[in-house]
């Protein structure tokens, strides 16, 4: 469901034989290959007829400063919405000032009572800003999406394009939206890819989220060096352009500012051809807010050819509608639409955990391993509402076994725990990429969880994590997971109670109380594995310098 930015692989011409085309063609224009016929049922982007521009262009004009802070705006979108065929909303749009936000937020409300199962947001699908819509044909869509340059950059390009067109432009009034908003969800937060460096590691220092950010931004940078071989290749789309090459044209640091608005605002539909599976929809994201408990979902649907909300419950007037955002933990939401859902039930962190190839017992346990849908190198979740998964005991057994009896030994819940068919519960595929799905192993049931020894760390596990090994393995295992998570938590910048008093202090900014949201999380996340942790261990941890020792030693590898 999460897109993700994807890296230029192009083997089109360099930027040097850009120029020469651009001294070819005089100012810049592009170079007018014609693509592929249409159907003739296909959307295209200025098929309006000409009264409804005039309409746009003097809606457009209108000034905010005639009515009060958001109303001009909100009736600019809604009005565009209606004269162009869309049918009666139950929403209207509404100015928040919200303390530090800056400016008022905007936010779709209920207008009247809405019933669950009544259709809420109805947008016609020629209002609805898709690939094939802005290539004309899917053909063209397909082709600069696959392995050339992401869906959002394409997205971004137009957008960034139609509003140097202005006022003149069919999306004028959905731009000027998407411009008021900032690129900020409904906690009025924009995307950390436009914090800077010294704010993004003051706030989040610690947090896997950083390193996210800096990879997004770098594949940002790619295809923003992509462009000009996408002007050149799509002149389906570039032609009506009368201004310089993208590079030229942008700047890298507005191309980003660009790409993180639309990112807030993108819809992932489902059921749809490739080139529509991307959309920007009025009265969709950042207007209306993601939640991750949410059962209403923006979905196409094919009969009225239009994008709509289904309300999942009751709404009453004034109430902010909110759709599912999909299986998302809160990095993911802060990082494409600048939120944290402090009740959202797919939150997680990931450790990744490696045998060396170095092992003596290597290729024993590797094929150990194979049956269960794993590799020597394993990532597994650390889930909100199950801080240790149940395979990384076992497996941390495995890794750390010395003769081959105790690899035999060792037991994996079945899959089906999971849910499904694939590998363990809270395991992802390791350096191999994601695992086919196996069956269990060894029936259903774990192994008696008696280990034939008196006391010590481990001498009863669990059920969940299997039969015990030696006491010696399991005071290893508590000795280096209690190391690896203690380290990870001293890698933040302040401890939880810190997070815990920026959110509740009046005078925090919006930003320093999403980022302190969501460290507040990943810290109890950590927090509740020690809790298990020592639980499996007997009740006690080994003394922490003990431990760092002994993670800095192990020849098992922990990351991140």
């Amino acid at each position: 469901y999460v897109f993700t930015c994807k890296m230029m692989t192009s083997t089109l011409p360099t930027p040097k034989v850009h120029s020469a085309w651009k001294d070819r063609h005089q100012c810049g224009a592009p170079f007018r290959a014609r693509g592929p016929a249409c159907a003739p049922n296909q959307l295209r982007p200025f098929s309006s007829p000409e009264k409804v521009l005039g309409r746009r262009a003097a809606t457009a004009s209108q000034s905010p400063s005639q009515a009060a802070p958001g109303t001009a705006n909100q009736h600019l979108l809604l009005n565009w919405m209606k004269e162009n065929g869309a049918p009666e909303q139950q929403v209207e749009i509404r100015s928040l000032d919200l303390p530090g936000a800056g400016r008022p937020l905007d936010l779709v409300v209920a207008r009247n009572n809405i019933a669950a199962g009544q259709v809420a947001v109805s947008v016609p699908e020629r209002m609805v800003v898709t690939l094939d819509r802005v290539f004309e044909c899917e053909f063209v869509a397909e082709l600069l999406t696959t392995d050339k340059l992401s869906e959002l950059a394409c997205l971004t390009l137009y957008m960034m394009y139609e509003k140097k067109v202005g006022a003149s432009s069919f999306w004028a009034p959905f731009i000027k939206e998407l411009d008021r908003q900032r690129a900020r969800g409904a906690q009025a937060v924009e995307s950390p890819l436009l914090w800077d460096d010294k704010e993004l590691e003051e706030l989040l220092q610690g947090s896997p989220l950083v390193p996210a950010v800096r990879q997004r931004l770098a594949g940002i940078r790619e295809e923003y060096e992509a462009l000009d071989t996408v002007w050149f290749m799509a002149s389906s789309l570039f032609n009506k352009y009368p201004f310089d090459i993208p590079t030229e044209a942008f700047s890298f640091e507005r191309f980003k500012q660009a790409f993180a608005a639309v990112q807030a605002s993108i819809v992932h539909l489902q059921g749809v051809p490739i080139a529509k599976r991307f959309a920007l929809v009025p009265l969709g994201p950042p207007l209306m807010s993601y939640s991750s408990t949410s059962r209403g979902m923006l979905v196409y649907n094919e009969e009225s050819r239009s994008v709509q909300l289904i309300a999942d419950r009751d709404y009453s007037p004034g109430e902010p509608l909110t759709a599912w955002c999909g299986p998302q933990p809160n990095s993911r939401l802060l990082l494409n639409y600048g939120l944290v859902d402090e009740n959202n039930p797919y939150d997680k962190l990931q450790m990744t955990v490696t045998i060396p190839n170095t092992d003596r017992l290597f290729q024993a346990k590797r094929a150990a391993l194979q049956p269960h849908g794993l590799s020597t190198q394993a990532t597994f979740d650390l889930a909100r509402n199950r801080p240790l998964p149940p395979a990384l005991i076992p497996f941390m057994r495995l890794a750390l076994a010395t003769t081959s009896e105790q690899v035999l030994q060792v037991w994996f819940p079945p899959p089906a725990a999971a849910g499904g068919r694939g590998p363990p519960p809270g395991v992802m595929g390791g350096s191999g990429g994601p695992p086919p799905g196996v069956a269990g192993a060894r029936g259903g049931a774990p192994p008696s969880s008696s280990s034939g020894s008196s006391g010590g760390p481990g001498a009863v596990s669990p059920p969940q994590f299997g039969k015990p090994s030696t006491p010696e393995v399991e005071k290893a295992i508590a000795t280096l997971l209690s190391a690896y998570f203690q380290k990870r938590l001293d890698s933040y910048k302040h401890p939880l109670w810190h997070d815990i008093e920026v959110v509740g202090d009046a005078t925090s900014t919006p930003r320093q109380k999403i980022a302190a949201r969501l460290t507040k999380i990943e810290k109890s996340i950590l927090l509740g594995c020690m809790e298990e942790l020592k639980a499996y261990a007997g009740g006690a941890l080994p003394a922490a310098e003990e431990a760092a020792a002994a993670l800095a030693a192990s020849s098992v590898k922990f990351s991140p």
